[in-house]
């Protein structure tokens, strides 16, 4: 099997897995998420967190979007410009949420651009080392490797329930890993940084 091929098989089944999760026990396990790391991600006020409205079966990330931003972050939020790429537009009091594609919400085109300096992605699966499976569009990878060429190095947490955790990822060249991983049991770093 290729590793696209055994990439599509395990998202799959992972997502299967995180869909069959009742909703109760979702928002339960993602408020765990906001207590385990709320206080401990290291920012220092004013640094650009991309967060995630969630769809789907997702992980709530608000709850830790709210106390991130309590702490002094800066919030922004993906937003799909076309089928490649997606840009972070800074959520502001008074600028409107709207959809933003695949079911996704973000701010509208009056909020300004900005490059997040920690992101919050989610994901499908993600192994013990930092490797993940995103959703198969590729548009995390793309925009992380557009932050990176502007020598913008933002710090990358996965989000996702234990359920998501395989034991290998097959990573191919341009995966980009993780730097830490949270879920309703902990915030597990996987290198330093």
């Amino acid at each position: 099997m290729s590793p696209r091929d055994l990439k599509a098989a395990l998202r799959k089944e992972r997502l299967a897995l995180r869909d069959a999760m009742p909703a109760e026990v979702r928002i339960e396990a993602s408020l765990a998420m906001a207590d385990h790391a709320g206080d401990i991600i290291a920012l220092d006020p004013g640094h650009v967190v991309s967060g995630f409205w969630p769809i789907r079966s997702e992980a709530d990330v608000r709850p830790l979007m709210v106390r991130l931003r309590d702490r002094g972050a800066r919030l922004c939020l993906p937003v799909i410009l076309d089928s490649k790429a997606i840009v972070f537009r800074e959520l502001l009091d008074g600028i409107a949420v709207v959809e933003t594609g695949f079911g996704t919400t973000g701010p509208g085109p009056d909020a300004p651009e900005v490059d997040p300096d920690i992101m919050l992605v989610p994901l499908s699966a993600f192994d013990a080392v930092g490797h993940r499976i995103g959703y198969g569009a590729g548009y995390y990878d793309r925009a992380i490797e557009r932050l990176r060429r502007k020598g913008h190095m933002p710090r990358l947490i996965g989000i996702a329930f234990d359920c998501q955790e395989v034991a290998s990822v097959p990573a191919e060249p341009h995966d980009v890993a993780l730097d830490a991983v949270l879920t309703e049991s902990g915030f597990r770093h996987f290198r330093a940084g």
